[in-house]
């Protein structure tokens, strides 16, 4: 998850997608001793979440190396002085590799890593690198899309909520990229954003999800990191799109689809590349078609015909036939920001600072 808007948005083009900016590679060498890898999580490890899929990508380490690796983690470690504590002593317990998934952590991090130049550290969401820090992220941008779709299918009113954390592009993305689904089966669909300026603080993203069912949302999807605004959907009666875990343990009647986020296979690269001694620092921003992120686990009140349409277009979307944002886009205070026959860029995508038509809200600062 993001923090800083301002940083972002002046460096977040040197994303590159999904290939690694490849440094000069060490003779690899075969570790005789488990390799340590630890991990730190922004937040609690709940049922489902932000810091649940990252979990799960440790615990998927731990089964594809078995006792090749000894995992760690910490969990609920705020950004800044706290984060810069625990990954530093991390790094003096002896592990060679340390995943920091949290924007706020980059910089702690980077400051760590210049003090233990053989450890291996991994900045997820993060876009600064080392010759020891690596860089990734997600394309959540085309689940968002996908799950829009889903939603101008089902909904009833015409009207969606999005409970969102900061104003930041990635969020902002995510906004755009679900409206543009909706709307490219609902002319008519408009959503409503209401802005916490938190990413997780589950008594407020409910009190968001109560106030825009008072709105007329009948269907919601948040950037939040708790089941709160799924628990909100299913008491309320309403429908909610379940964000980096499949959330129908939490919302069994309310959850039309999912998008997941899934580490396991890239952590596990990586962590074996430490292991064998091929571990190089790089950038990499991979979605739909590297399998890190993925959109299913509709519920029951989602009809056949509009799972097999949402699956057809996550397979274009796939191999690159079906862009997200692809023009005529204009903003929704109606300026043309790209004409037909167009896509964004990658650095326009990560750079994104406006809600497009169709959105209610403003991008608060």
């Amino acid at each position: 998850m993001y923090k800083n808007l301002a940083a972002t948005l002046v460096v977040a083009c040197f994303f590159l997608p999904a290939v690694q900016a490849q440094t000069s590679s060490p003779t690899p060498v075969k570790a005789t001793e488990p390799i340590k890898a630890g991990f730190v999580y922004v937040s609690p490890i709940t049922d489902a979440g932000w810091t649940r899929q990252h979990d799960e990508g440790r615990k998927a380490v731990e089964r594809a190396l078995g006792d090749q690796v000894k995992t760690t983690f910490v969990a609920d470690v705020a950004e800044g002085a706290d984060a810069e504590r625990v990954i530093r002593d991390l790094a003096q317990q002896g592990h060679q590799i340390i995943f920091t998934p949290s924007f706020g952590y980059m910089e702690p991090t980077l400051r760590v890593a210049k003090d233990f130049p053989n450890v291996k550290f991994e900045s997820v969401t993060g876009f600064k690198t080392a010759p020891n820090v690596s860089a990734s992220n997600a394309r959540y941008y085309e689940g968002r899309y996908l799950a829009g779709v889903a939603a101008g299918r089902m909904t009833q009113t015409n009207v969606a909520g999005y409970v969102a954390g900061f104003p930041i592009p990635e969020v902002l993305q995510g906004i755009n990229a679900f409206t543009l689904g909706m709307r490219s089966v609902n002319p008519k669909a408009t959503v409503k954003v209401v802005w916490l300026n938190a990413w997780f603080d589950p008594p407020k993203e409910r009190e968001a999800a109560m106030a825009l069912f008072n709105q007329d949302v009948d269907v919601i999807a948040f950037h939040t990191g708790s089941t709160a605004v799924m628990a909100a959907a299913q008491e309320r009666g309403k429908m909610a799109v379940a964000y980096h875990s499949d959330m129908r343990r939490v919302a069994p009647d309310a959850q039309i689809i999912a998008v997941t986020h899934q580490w396991g296979d890239y952590y596990t690269s990586r962590v074996r590349a430490a292991l064998s001694g091929t571990w190089t620092s790089g950038n990499v921003w991979g979605g739909i078609k590297d399998g890190m992120i993925r959109v299913g686990e509709f519920g029951p009140k989602v009809p056949k015909a509009v799972q097999d349409e949402v699956l057809a277009k996550q397979r274009l979307v796939g191999t690159g036939k079906l862009l997200p944002f692809a023009g005529p886009i204009t903003d929704n205070e109606g300026k043309a920001v790209l004409p037909a026959g167009q896509s964004l860029s990658d650095a326009q995508i990560l750079n994104m600072n406006y809600l497009v038509q169709g959105v209610q809200g403003r991008v608060s600062r």
